[in-house]
């Protein structure tokens, strides 16, 4: 028996073990009157789907857990109505792979759904709930005036997403130990919420003085409104952000009830969809994190969701570099209208507390995701002004997209400049059906030319190295400005357009090697298919570290990861799948910032919390550059819990020696540093473990093209990964 067969043996047999123990769990299970009942992921025909929605492209993975197999699909996104791409994808890929959608057991779906609603202003009129004294909480919000056109930004600051005619204040009062001050006057609440009713609001927030010790007046206020506006949903910042700083929580509790309605149709009706065409399905949604959430917890808190899209592309980074043994990354997702980078050290992405959508921030954990306007869309100009050469922002999106994909656009386009370099040959198809077309690509860069005064491959050549610059700049962004230092990095690129650019931005930053997953294009789709439940419990706790115990500190961060772990039983997942991660937020006495260390329950155990303000010092002096020889103040606590690991073998790449010459498609001419070379054109599906691809080469597979740029060289490796090495690399010999 081969290793690959002991390997595939080995997994089967565990996933049939684990297959009884969830049937024998569930032939014992009782459940209480009124409980939550579980809702256990089904096995089906063992096949789970990761959907994508991207700003021009959905990209669909359909992962057959049971015999390692993958297949894949990418369609147009659609804008109006995302899940219209979502259904259109999942058709295209069950007739394609000759798969019946019904044996479909589990659909990860990262959505855009929440970050659009925000982007475009299109969500709910909230109404907000405060106490008496703080209705203009959202209008005062933070004094911090950002760069040196203060007075201009105070004046255009955005309007706050529960206005203030449609504030009322309850008369109520606790104080910070949860004490009540001033009872719940609940019947001047009741004429307030009956008047507010009356002006059309379409969702509730209730963010009380103090709500984040004690939710009692907030589920009081919360059940009165059931009575009095019983269609209205209702958010209450104690279950949204149990934390402190009342704007903060305010602002998120309000958020979450901006898009709650808009995502909760959605949900609703793409798994009512999914039910038509599948019967039973388990549809999980990625959260901002990188973590999954239930259907329902997604609905319920949408706040969670407004990163959710750049975070599939993290979360299938992390499944290559756990594969391909790389622990450090720099990740680099490429797509039609944007570009995100993120951070990957020792096998964990870095993350925030704060998520930013457009002028709207909120205290929900994401992936620290940056974001640049350069993607294959991103239209080429010359201003009449400065005659300079600029990319971007504005993008031609989806429709009509760039000239060459043949739908009636105008404007030069990354991807036209692409195609007139030969970097996307004109006989590639995007997403295996669509047509590329060279000379409509060249007819609009000529724009680009005839302005600049320069030849056509001259113009093309400069818009790409402008687009490189600008996503070189996002890397910096997470990586020297956060203390990193790029060459002890490798970066991984994917996207739709990721993989063109991946060499030419290793070699500006110095980061090696430039890795390739296989399916680049749909590498989020990997991220949403592969990735844990994950779920959270909070609590502010603001006492210096002299004034507590690691015994105390243990005590509620063990109720915490009770609280958290509950959801996750909720959802089948036992305790023993379950893993556990402690977060600490900590500063130095009297400092108004903090910083967030993560720690496992085991290291907490061994070192306490002395051990915590030793991480603390340290990671201070690394972004900062210093570290006090102060007190230090703990401020929040946090218990994260995630599921079992999906388990997944992929394909067989075989083994070859160094010639990759039999995978060659056919020769092809590239522009590259000032002039024409010869190159090839491989077929990836043909290349194997071993194989290396001398630069300037081209790679083509359904859902991406691969650039190998001259002086460089691509080794596959055993998982199928390309990883690019300059040529004098010891590595590429």
């Amino acid at each position: 028996m081969s290793t690959t067969d002991e390997l595939i043996w080995a997994y089967e047999k565990r996933l049939a073990e684990l297959e009884a123990r969830l049937e024998r769990m569930e032939a014992g299970r009782t459940v209480a009157a009124g409980a939550p009942r579980r809702q256990t992921p089904q096995t089906g025909g063992g096949l789970r789907l990761g959907v994508d929605v991207g700003g021009t492209f959905t990209d669909l993975l359909l992962l057959d857990v049971k015999r390692g197999r993958t297949f894949t699909a990418k369609v147009l996104s659609t804008p109006s109505d995302s899940s219209i791409g979502v259904l259109n994808g999942i058709e295209k890929l069950c007739r394609e792979a000759g798969v019946d959608p019904s044996d479909i057991a589990e659909v990860m779906h990262g959505t855009t759904v929440a970050t659009n609603t925000v982007l475009t202003k299109s969500g709910a009129l909230v109404g907000l709930v405060t106490t008496k004294g703080y209705r203009d909480t959202l209008q005062i919000a933070r004094s911090y005036v950002p760069g040196g056109l203060g007075g201009w930004v105070i004046w255009n600051k955005a309007a706050p997403l529960a206005p203030l005619e449609l504030t009322i204040e309850a008369n109520e009062r606790i104080d910070a130990k949860g004490n009540i001050l001033v009872p719940l006057d609940e019947e001047s609440l009741r004429r307030d919420l009956a008047t507010l009713s009356k002006k059309g609001i379409q969702a509730l927030t209730i963010a009380l003085f103090n709500g984040y010790v004690s939710d009692v007046h907030e589920r009081r206020i919360s059940e009165i409104a059931a009575e009095v506006m019983p269609e209205i949903p209702v958010s209450t910042s104690h279950s949204v952000m149990p934390e402190m700083y009342e704007y903060e929580r305010t602002e998120t509790t309000v958020v979450n009830s901006y898009v709650r309605p808009v995502v909760s149709k959605y949900v609703a009706n793409l798994q009512e969809e999914l039910k038509a065409r599948m019967g039973r399905v388990n549809l999980q949604i990625l959260r901002s994190d990188g973590g999954l959430s239930s259907a329902q917890s997604a609905m319920d808190q949408p706040v969670n969701l407004l990163m959710s899209g750049p975070a599939g592309g993290v979360s299938g980074a992390l499944w290559i570099s756990k594969q391909a043994g790389f622990k450090n990354l720099l990740t680099f997702d490429m797509g039609g209208t944007s570009t995100d980078v993120a951070l990957i050290e020792n096998g964990v992405a870095r993350t925030r507390r704060e998520t930013r959508v457009a002028d709207v921030t909120v205290r929900a954990p994401s992936i620290d995701v940056r974001t640049v306007g350069a993607g294959g869309g991103s239209i080429a100009y010359v201003p009449n002004l400065t005659k300079a050469l600029r990319v971007g922002p504005q993008s031609a999106g989806a429709d009509p997209g760039p000239a060459a994909y043949c739908k009636g656009g105008e404007q030069p386009t990354v991807t036209d400049a692409n195609v007139v370099l030969g970097y996307l040959p004109s006989d590639a198809m995007l997403g295996g059906d669509m047509a590329i077309d060279r000379d409509l690509a060249a007819k609009v860069i000529l724009k680009i030319a005839d302005a600049l005064g320069v030849d056509i491959e001259t113009a093309a050549e400069g818009i790409i190295k402008i687009v490189n610059e600008n996503m070189c700049g996002a890397l910096r962004l997470v990586s020297i400005e956060q203390g990193y230092d790029p060459r002890d990095f490798a970066l991984i690129g994917f996207g739709g357009a990721g993989p063109l650019h991946a060499n030419a931005l290793a070699k500006l930053i110095n980061s090696w090697p430039a890795i390739i997953p296989p399916g680049p294009g749909v590498l989020c789709a990997y991220g949403d298919a592969t990735t844990r439940l994950r779920n959270e419990a909070s609590k502010t706790f603001v006492t210096r570290v002299s004034d507590t115990s690691d015994r105390e500190i243990q005590e509620m961060l063990e109720a915490l990861k009770s609280s958290a772990a509950e959801d996750l039983s909720n959802e089948g997942v036992t305790r023993e799948e379950q893993e556990v991660i402690y977060q600490i937020d900590i500063r130095y006495r009297g400092q108004g910032m903090k910083l967030t260390i993560d720690i496992t329950p085991e290291e907490f155990a061994l070192n306490g919390v002395r051990g915590v303000a030793s991480r603390f010092d340290h990671e201070h002096e690394q972004l900062f550059t210093f570290a006090l020889d102060a007190e230090h103040e703990l401020v929040a606590l946090r218990a994260i819990v995630l599921g079992a690991e999906k388990p997944f073998l992929g394909k067989d790449y075989g083994t070859a020696g160094p010639d990759a010459s039999s995978a060659i498609i056919h020769g092809t001419r590239m522009f590259a540093d000032g002039a024409w070379r010869e190159g090839n054109i491989y077929d990836r599906a043909k290349l194997k473990t071993g194989h290396k691809i001398l630069g300037p080469a081209i790679v083509t597979e359904m859902d991406a093209t691969s650039l190998v740029l001259p002086g460089h060289v691509g080794v596959i490796d055993k998982f199928g990964n390309i990883l690019i090495w300059p040529a004098d690399h010891q590595n590429a010999r």
